[in-house]
């Protein structure tokens, strides 16, 4: 297939946007394999602040990442990622090149705790603040399962009614697959 898919897109747009020395955040930790992809990029002279309210997903993620020797510059906060304002160094507000978030429920964990679409407007308000001028929030939302379409059809109001001189808002998805496929709402910051 050549175009491609909402999660390699995803990080497509983030490869366009940090470089080696950048800070990101990875606003849904999950099983860490977004947050190991932006401390690859960010490089040894980076940051990622990743964010996760599951032990399981922070244990896993720490794991990963000290396996993979890049521990050491990623900081994880067991919070989910409405608090990351107030938990991100205010030195790093502004200085945001790029930050993901899957919505929805952790892989193989318990599908009952799931991203809300309340925290996740919040958080997605905070990010807009604090990412460089030209930085991008890559935000994956799954509406495959009944919070997740009450949560989609939440941020996609929000997201439409955001002042278009602050911010992009781009819409990216298969519109012709069944069971609600998930998409793609890039951010990208003026």
């Amino acid at each position: 297939m050549n175009i491609e898919g909402v999660l390699s897109y995803a990080r497509s747009l983030m490869q366009r946007v940090i470089r080696p020395g950048d800070a990101a955040i990875d606003g849904t930790v999950g099983n860490g394999h977004d947050t190991l992809f932006l401390a690859k990029l960010v490089g040894e002279n980076g940051h990622v602040f990743g964010f996760d309210i599951q032990k399981q997903a922070i244990l896993q993620t720490k794991e990963l990442l000290e396996k993979n020797n890049v521990a050491d510059r990623v900081t994880l906060f067991q919070k989910g990622h409405e608090t990351l304002g107030e938990s991100v160094p205010a030195a790093f507000h502004g200085k945001i090149h790029g930050a993901m978030f899957n919505l929805g429920y952790l892989p193989g964990g318990d599908k009952s705790v799931v991203t809300k679409p309340d925290t996740t407007i919040a958080a997605i308000d905070q990010l807009i603040e604090m990412l460089a001028k030209g930085g991008i929030l890559a935000l994956v939302i799954y509406p495959g399962h009944e919070e997740g379409a009450y949560e989609r059809d939440r941020v996609l109001e929000h997201a439409k009614n955001l002042d278009q001189t602050k911010v992009n808002v781009l819409q990216y998805g298969f519109i012709n697959q069944k069971n609600n496929p998930p998409f793609l709402l890039a951010f990208e910051k003026k």
